[in-house]
């Protein structure tokens, strides 16, 4: 398909990552616009990058520009909204997480991907960094025996000043507390590497900030395999860390970082007495791709150019925003949830805190 005709809509902190990584991709894409709903800070974003055009107003730049591919960088309340848009103009979109606020929004995606043919992939990009592409295929070969244990552990710290920012700590505009909007990367990884759940049980509390939303949340997760998991969210822990932990019948594999991981982030150990030439062998990993957004953008240009649905759109992105509905039912409720159960009648279909966000159920405004 030649150069991919990139827009960035949405020009705040995060929008500086997804540059680096489209820059990255050299010659094969180019940025062509940039968008923001503030004038001066989409000028001084396209000055900045030397991006040829500046817009105020999303219709008008697809009218004009008529990009293949929008990355949505903006907060999380106007993902859903956004991505239809540009998919209705005939662009495929990379949305930053999360990429929409219910699982009926979802479904919304899903039908005007199939009507369209463009596709909505999330941003996910602990999925594509090479020490877990490795530890996937391990995974699929059998090599390390059954998974039994798993472990995920996103603890981060974020002030009372961080939810000062008018969006945030709202169940409208934010969508979630770290169980959306920080532990989704770690979970969604955990996820795809643990395999299908089966049933969820929680709990979640506002602890320490003066947020609507939670500040913590755990859970324990029995998978489709018979494995068991539990995972902590938190936006209250001043030694931050992003931990998960997989301990199969050979080996047990740990991922100690923060933000992201390379290779060096991935250790590999077994019992004592194990079989220390497995062991050489699966901590070879042949490539080190960091996790980042570069290497998702590279996966979203591949798929743009066979005309194949890209990575973490679809089922995939549903699985772990409905993993998350989940969790959050469980905690409002105290039962245990599985998939599938979850239907449009259910406030928690609606929005993925339920009556959490809406103690009546109604929908979120």
């Amino acid at each position: 398909m030649g150069v991919a005709r990139i827009a960035v809509v949405g020009t705040g902190g995060i929008a500086n990552s997804h540059l680096a990584a489209i820059r990255s991709a050299g010659e094969r894409a180019s940025v062509v616009a940039a968008v923001d709903v503030e004038q001066e800070r989409v000028e001084a974003f396209r000055d900045k990058y030397d991006i040829p055009t500046a817009y105020v107003d999303v219709a008008e730049m697809l009218a004009a520009k008529k990009p293949d591919l929008v990355h949505v960088c903006t907060p999380p309340g106007t993902h859903t909204e956004l991505s239809l848009q540009c998919m209705e103009a005939g662009a495929w979109v990379l949305c930053e997480k999360p990429l929409c606020g219910s699982l009926a929004d979802l479904d919304r995606i899903g039908a005007v991907e199939e009507r369209t043919g463009a596709y909505c992939s999330s941003v996910y990009q602990w999925r594509f960094g090479s020490g877990a592409q490795h530890l996937l295929e391990l995974i699929r070969s059998g090599a390390l025996g059954r998974l039994l244990v798993g472990v995920c552990q996103t603890t981060w710290y974020r002030d009372h000043a961080y939810f000062e920012v008018p969006w945030r700590g709202k169940w409208a505009t934010e969508l979630g507390g770290p169980t959306m909007g920080h532990g989704i990367h770690a979970m969604d990884l955990f996820l795809w590497l643990m395999g299908d759940w089966q049933e969820v049980s929680a709990m979640i509390g506002t602890l320490d900030r003066d947020i609507e939303v939670e500040d913590v949340s755990m859970a324990t997760v029995r998978f489709a395999s018979g494995a068991l998991g539990s995972i902590v969210n938190s936006v209250l822990s001043p030694r931050q860390e992003t931990y998960l932990r997989f301990d199969f019948q050979a080996a047990t594999v740990e991922l100690k970082g923060l933000y992201g991981y390379s290779n060096e982030n991935w250790t590999y150990s077994i019992p004592d007495g194990g079989d220390e030439s497995s062991l050489a062998g699966w901590r070879d990993i042949p490539t080190d791709i960091p996790s980042s957004h570069a290497a998702q953008v590279e996966s979203m240009l591949d798929s743009l150019e066979r005309g194949e649905r890209p990575a973490a759109s679809g089922e995939e992105a549903r699985r772990t925003l409905e993993f998350i509905t989940a969790l959050y039912k469980s905690a409002a409720t105290g039962e245990r949830v599985t998939p599938g159960s979850i239907g449009p009648d259910d406030p928690f279909y609606n929005h993925v805190g339920g009556t959490l966000a809406s103690p009546q159920g109604a929908p979120v405004s």
